[in-house]
């Protein structure tokens, strides 16, 4: 008699806990975003260049050529950001021999590199100016164009595919008349930068003069699992 009781006991306290293993209904799904903004600074790089026979004579062409290129910028330089003309470099090359049997002619090639940032693009075109007058070398291309809150752009883009991921699964979720519950899991890609479509430095023919930037879009993407309750 008593071993029954005991027994009989036991079922419901066995049906009680069947409940807690069934699993509940989750959904798998991404979120996306983009951000669409125009660079507004940019990083520069000019190169002053010199050959002659004589090393010492290259490197005084260069030296006068840098000395020339302060002062035209005088009226800008504390616009200009992270500033630097330390790159110094002389080396020699041959030059062939227009005779033939002769020797070819080693000429010394001295160069010195400035580089820096500018914070607004209307100083662009006048640099790029004082550079062209002093025979300086540079190249403007859409990888040295840039925004000065890029981190934030990121940011904004991240919350616009968080925001995404969370209306779709709420959408999922009305449809099977269930609500969107917690998030079990997610996946951040974040803010990432595609490979820039035509961009834009539009010259005109008669100068290097940059006419326009073109826009840029930053994208964001998110896989996440909801519950669904």
């Amino acid at each position: 008699m008593f071993h029954n009781v005991h027994r009989y006991l036991l079922v419901p306290a066995a049906l009680a806990l069947l409940p807690l293993t069934v699993a509940a209904a989750e959904v798998s799904l991404s979120g996306q975003a983009s951000v669409k903004y125009t660079p507004d600074s940019a990083r520069l790089q000019f190169t002053a260049r010199a050959e002659h026979n004589l090393p010492e004579t290259a490197t005084q062409k260069v030296n006068e050529q840098m000395e020339r290129w302060r002062e035209g910028i005088e009226d800008l330089r504390d616009q200009l950001k992270s500033y630097s003309d330390a790159s110094l470099n002389l080396y020699s090359r041959s030059v062939p021999s227009q005779e033939r049997g002769q020797e070819p002619e080693r000429r010394a090639v001295a160069s010195q590199t400035v580089t820096f940032t500018i914070d607004d693009l209307s100083l662009l075109n006048p640099i790029l100016a004082e550079a062209q007058s002093l025979g300086m070398d540079y190249n403007v291309g859409p990888h040295q164009f840039f925004h000065s809150d890029e981190s934030g752009l990121r940011k904004q883009a991240l919350a616009g595919a968080i925001a995404d991921a969370k209306a779709r699964c709420e959408f999922v979720a009305r449809e099977l008349d269930k609500q969107c519950g917690d998030v079990i899991n997610i996946n951040v890609d974040g803010g990432h930068q595609p490979p820039v479509p035509m961009m834009a430095e539009m010259r005109s023919a008669t100068s290097d003069a940059v006419s326009e930037v073109g826009s840029r879009e930053l994208q964001a993407r998110v896989s996440a699992t909801f519950e669904l309750r």
